[in-house]
């Protein structure tokens, strides 16, 4: 009966080492199974990113002569601006220095309009 009894134990000791290698296989297999998602969506991330990039970079230059003709639009807009203040500057330079000439030059003594009025109360 002993030898029964032992042969038993053995049996289970042998049934739980089996157990234990597969539970272990089992952990290693769901590893496996999470590396490989990692690299699976690690993968999708960068071909995603490659194909972003690519569109981004097709967009960048179907609009980049867009860009570069509104630019030449304005700096030629700006330099007509600018021509025309410059010119209206010349013309109208000598008038403006001569109209400020003539009002520092222009002297016309009279009594300031408060004095004019405190003698005129006090008088009467």
């Amino acid at each position: 009966m002993a030898a029964q009894h032992s042969q038993g134990i053995q049996t289970l000791l042998e049934a739980e080492k089996e157990a234990a290698k597969i539970v272990q296989q089992s952990r290693q297999y769901r590893l496996q199974r999470l590396k490989d998602a990692r690299s699976e969506a690690s993968r999708e991330i960068d071909e995603y990113r490659q194909a972003k990039e690519v569109e981004f970079k097709s967009f960048e230059a179907s609009h980049a002569g867009v860009t570069s003709n509104a630019q030449t639009a304005v700096d030629k807009e700006t330099s007509i601006k600018l021509q025309a203040i410059t010119d209206a500057y010349e013309a109208n330079k000598d008038a403006v220095v001569m109209k400020l000439l003539d009002r520092v030059l222009l002297i016309k003594p009279e009594l300031h309009r408060n004095l004019t009025r405190a003698g005129g109360a006090e008088s009467q």
